[in-house]
């Protein structure tokens, strides 16, 4: 039971994020822009567009290759929040009946497109931006987004969120450890003790929490997160971010003119 709560595998990403690679080594403003730059193309496209987003599909395929990382750590990700995007979609074949010709000479509703769109478009932005946290790491992903101008209070609280997650989980997999020894047998937990079990977990985390506040005071912690090396924006950086912006203009220009 306790592996079972662990496939998420939180820490993945910081692992992955420590590898060597020609796209690890890029400054993370540079990153942080295209792939910004690329939510921004893919979300702004028609709501019925199918064909056009197949090209874009290439940033995400292009940091997977050139990272080093593997599909299947990506797709159990995506797989663990596809059921949001399903559920944003599920009626629009049911509210938008519109006849759509397709290039075959068949129809179809309207509705059935844009549940397709939405779901093509959440697999390309949520797989961009987990491939930039793994090829950046949430430290220097912080950094670059402190050296592009976000406000500290908001980059602070995006650094802790990230890093709480994992006290929230590890607490979460103790709790089943601990219940996994004391009743061998249970397979999985039973639906009245579902309350009992998550408040401990939050009383659990919050606890742990403060503890480790009270660690960050006494270590001299002042509020700002520190890396222990600023990278700089070479001209390296410069052709990776302009060829990309490039590409999505292309595609989104493209789409704008095509009949």
């Amino acid at each position: 039971m306790a592996d079972a709560a662990s496939w998420i595998h939180l820490g993945r990403m910081d692992e992955l994020s420590r590898q060597d690679s020609p796209l690890h080594r890029l400054d993370p403003r540079a990153k942080i822009l295209a792939t910004g730059a690329y939510i921004v193309v893919v979300m702004s496209l028609p709501r019925h567009a199918l064909a056009p987003l197949l090209p874009l599909a290439s940033f995400p395929l292009f940091l997977l290759i050139a990272g080093r990382i593997p599909a299947a750590d990506i797709g159990r990700k995506i797989a663990l929040a596809a059921p949001f995007a399903v559920l944003i979609g599920l009626f629009n074949p049911l509210l938008d009946r519109t006849p759509v010709v397709l290039p075959g000479g068949g129809e179809l509703a309207a509705g059935w497109l844009s549940f397709a769109s939405i779901l093509v478009r959440f697999t390309l932005t949520v797989s961009a931006a987990l491939l930039l946290v793994a090829t950046t790491g949430m430290m220097q992903l912080g950094a670059g987004l402190r050296r592009l101008g976000m406000p500290r209070i908001f980059n602070q609280q995006l650094q802790f969120l990230y890093r709480y997650l994992f006290v929230i989980g590890g607490e979460a997999q103790s709790m089943l450890r601990a219940l996994a020894c004391r009743v061998p047998r249970l397979r999985r937990i039973p639906w009245s003790a579902y309350g009992s079990f998550t408040g401990q977990w939050l009383l659990r985390s919050l606890d742990r929490a403060e503890r480790i506040h009270r660690a960050m005071a006494l270590r001299g912690y002042d509020g700002q997160v520190r890396c222990r090396r600023e990278s700089a924006f070479t001209v390296r950086d410069l052709v990776f971010l302009l060829a990309w912006l490039g590409v999505f203009a292309i595609i989104r220009f493209a789409t704008i003119w095509t009949p």
